[in-house]
């Protein structure tokens, strides 16, 4: 009964802390979304602010119309988010990969905008004027901008900050399974079509991936594929030099005596990749 107790305990703690956390969550984007609605519609003229207008009526239909446009550009985002959560950000998180996401997101609601305004002004019986439906879509676009900016940008610093520090991989070997942080790998070889993983501390351990599994795993801005033989860890490089046929020899901070390790030549095809990776 004594050991049963404490597990039941964990779970009901975690249940409650997964809870709170995505009540918060929500709560956030609720916040959010009425916030940036009533600003938006009370901005839209000046004769919305009760100080400029005595016979002050609060913009329902235009608060309404605007929380229905924020939820379906939440919608949208969404989506996208996780799609590129899994696919790039769980990876990498650069400039580049959020402007794609970024893009990617109004691209779908232009999509998504054009013959939905077509055909709601059909059912209303209106004439479509490319005009204002260029105008309209425009105003969409940067109401969607920034309320995608508002509402992801610290998902996104949260997922950097993990991909950066504390990430980490599971390390099978046979039955054994070992964690490695990010911070506390110096590199991986291959040897005899066996992979290992080095440890800051000269630890060496045997895995079962292969190089280019891991390549597929890891994150790109701290790991670099070195040759067919290596990936290192950028915070592992204690040595750059330059040899002949514009080649560079890297030499790594910790010590081990194995030929693949040794001498870590950059052929003069990745010289540039490496280099903007390394800086």
């Amino acid at each position: 009964m004594s050991t049963i107790q404490p597990t039941k305990n964990t779970i009901k703690t975690v249940w409650h802390t997964f809870i709170s956390r995505a009540t918060w969550y929500w709560f956030k984007k609720v916040i959010i979304l009425i916030l940036f609605s009533l600003v938006l519609n009370h901005l839209a003229t000046p004769d919305s602010f009760p100080y400029y207008n005595e016979s002050y009526r609060f913009p329902l239909e235009g608060f309404l119309s605007t929380i229905l446009l924020c939820i379906l550009i939440e919608i949208i985002a969404s989506l996208n988010f996780k799609f590129y959560k899994k696919k790039h950000f769980s990876k990498k998180v650069e400039a580049v990969t959020i402007s794609w996401f970024m893009a990617s997101t109004l691209g779908y609601i232009t999509i998504i905008y054009i013959p939905v305004n077509i055909l709601l002004n059909i059912v209303v019986g209106a004439q479509t004027e490319f005009y204002y439906l260029l105008i309209g879509l425009l105003i969409s676009l940067l109401i969607s901008f920034i309320l995608i900016g508002l509402s992801y940008t610290q998902n996104i610093y949260n997922l950097y900050k993990l991909s950066i520090k504390d990430a980490e991989i599971t390390i099978e070997t046979g039955a054994k399974m070992t964690k490695l942080t990010y911070e506390n790998i110096t590199c991986f070889y291959s040897e005899n079509k066996i992979v290992y993983a080095v440890k800051n501390n000269g630890t060496i351990i045997t895995t079962d991936f292969t190089l280019n599994e891991l390549e597929e795993k890891i994150n790109d801005q701290l790991f670099f594929r070195a040759n067919r033989q290596i990936i290192i860890h950028k915070d592992a490089v204690d040595q750059i030099e330059k040899i002949e046929n514009g080649k560079l020899r890297i030499q790594l901070k910790t010590s081990i005596e194995n030929d693949a390790i040794a001498e870590i030549n950059i052929s003069r095809y990745k010289r540039k990749a490496f280099i903007d990776w390394f800086q």
